[in-house]
């Protein structure tokens, strides 16, 4: 029972690893299978859905083992998934052992994140781009990539308290609403929405968009709904930060802007 439970262990901690740090629902699930398979593990059940893992492995032998897990939509990490998935290249192709895949897995999991200040850089650079391509001038890309930056810097901040996601999505986009509605009322000749639309594409929920409608795609009807629930719920929580900062705004001077 020992060798099951270790070998469907690394199976299960592969895939929760793989699906916290934002791989699709059915890589998950064919990682899983092909690391089982691997170890010799012929009678197995594998069901992963976009918050959870639920795996049992020789259901009908004295050393039946099951596991489950639940794992909350969390931030994508392309480095961790691109280790992870090399990682069961390599125990299919017979490369590592279950210990040293069980090492080689902590190893995955812990690749850090990039440094902060050029995770704000670049949020500031890509909102600049946005803001340009959505038709603005280079006065609006440069508010742009300001709200854009103190936009990361906020969600920095509110990433270590653990906020809810309804609240960062909402007072994230009143605040890239306030910079670009402030430097607009100080003068600066700029199109205000431009510069908004810039700002808030680093809250738009385009993969999980395109996630549930893979998934859709894909069978996977209930991890679709679920990832199609959290984009619809993001995009009104923007609607609700964007719209009540101009609408307060728009009260506050006495009419329209």
């Amino acid at each position: 029972m020992a060798v099951t439970k270790e070998v469907l262990s690394l199976a299960v901690e592969t895939g929760d690893a793989l699906l916290r740090n934002g791989a699709e629902v059915y890589r998950v699930e064919d990682t899983v299978m092909h690391i089982l398979e691997a170890y010799e593990i012929e009678n197995y059940d594998v069901y992963v859905l976009s918050n959870g893992i639920f795996a049992s492995a020789n259901e009908d032998r004295d050393d039946a083992c099951s596991m489950v897990r639940h794992i909350p939509l969390g931030k994508m990490h392309l480095g961790r998934i691109a280790a992870l998935n090399q990682l069961s290249r390599e125990i299919c192709s017979h490369e590592c052992t279950l210990p040293e895949a069980f090492r080689r897995l902590e190893e995955c999991k812990s690749i850090p994140t990039n440094r902060q200040w050029l995770e704000v850089f670049f949020c500031g650079m890509g909102s600049a781009c946005f803001g340009y391509l959505f038709g603005g001038a280079f006065a609006d890309a440069a508010v742009s990539f300001l709200a854009g930056a103190l936009l990361k810097l906020f969600l920095n901040r509110l990433s270590k308290r653990r906020t809810s996601k309804f609240i960062t999505n909402i007072f994230g986009s009143a605040l890239v609403t306030l910079v670009s509605l402030f430097l607009y009322t100080i003068g600066l000749p700029i199109l205000y929405d431009k510069a908004i639309i810039g700002a808030i594409m680093p809250l738009v929920p385009g993969i999980a968009l395109t996630t549930s409608i893979r998934d859709f795609f894909n069978g996977d009807y209930l991890s679709g709904a679920i990832h199609m629930i959290d984009a619809v719920l993001t995009a009104f929580c923007i609607a609700v930060g964007v719209g009540s900062v101009i609408t307060v705004y728009r009260f506050s001077i006495g009419g329209a802007l």
